[in-house]
């Protein structure tokens, strides 16, 4: 099919190529969790990975984030060779995630979740911090700024000063989202962002991706909900055992019977996807 990589095709690298995933490897004892994998995420783009449950797709986020390290393979982050880094050091070359679980810190208001993200970019000493120097201040001062213009861009502005724990599963994913984006990210990495939203709020968040990408941001998002991918993924790979499946644009891939064999098999979801078409 026109636009389908095979599995035995390598990543392609070229100068679009944001995010170039290279036969990576990882096993946990004897269980091959990604095998041989090849991705790539074009710059500007909204790529869904897809795939069953337990084909590896965390396992791959943990791999590009830095959370574990690839037993073999490469990635490479704006050309640059990042499976050997630690997690911090990738979030500091520009790549930022959200996790499958929300993760909020407790007893902190929405604005202070959001602010916590900026901390890689501290200008001020912890001494003029602590003291309340006129930098530190100032700077403070700026983030709370820039905080606060990243709840107004995912719709959250209003619930600046609320505790984050207290908000509806749906507005704790955003407010993730937001804290992710407070570093400042050329890539963003979303795990599952819509599991337990209703289709209103899925859409909600594809429509973000889109806003997220317009600004020029590139978005890695694995995802289930095979409507969000056909909206709003400008391209789609699919693993399946820890491997490549297929790549191409969502229609060709939610059509491709490789997938419809290892991921839509069951009747119930057979007829969904009969039933977005």
């Amino acid at each position: 099919m026109t636009g389908l990589a095979p599995a035995a095709s390598p990543a392609a690298s070229a100068s679009e190529d944001l995010l170039v995933v290279d036969a990576a490897q990882k096993h946990f004892g004897g269980v091959a969790a990604v095998s041989d994998f090849y991705m790539t995420v074009k710059s500007g783009s909204v790529t869904g990975l897809m795939g069953p449950n337990g084909a590896g797709k965390t396992t791959l986020v943990n791999l590009i984030s830095g959370l574990i390290h690839a037993d073999s393979g490469s990635i490479r982050f704006e050309g640059q060779s990042i499976e050997a880094l630690p997690a911090h050091q990738i979030a500091a070359l520009g790549i930022a995630r959200t996790y499958q679980n929300v993760r909020l810190f407790a007893g902190m208001t929405v604005l202070e979740q959001v602010m916590a993200g900026s901390f890689m970019r501290r200008e001020a000493s912890l001494w003029a911090s602590f003291l309340g120097l006129p930098k530190a201040s100032s700077r403070l001062a700026q983030l709370r700024a820039e905080a606060m213009t990243l709840l107004e861009r995912v719709n959250l502005v209003n619930r600046a000063q609320v505790l984050a724990e207290t908000l509806s599963y749906g507005e704790q994913r955003r407010v993730e989202i937001a804290r992710a984006l407070a570093t400042r990210p050329r890539l963003l990495l979303l795990d599952e962002p819509t599991a337990g939203m209703n289709a209103q709020e899925s859409a909600g968040i594809g429509e973000l991706t889109h806003l997220l990408r317009d600004d020029g941001l590139t978005v890695l998002m694995v995802e289930h909900n095979v409507r969000l991918v056909r909206d709003f993924c400008d391209r789609v790979t699919v693993m399946n055992f820890g491997r490549l499946l297929v790549s191409g644009t969502p229609v060709e891939c939610i059509d491709h019977p490789d997938v419809q064999a290892a991921y839509f098999g069951k009747r119930a979801d057979a007829e969904r996807i009969r039933s977005l078409r």
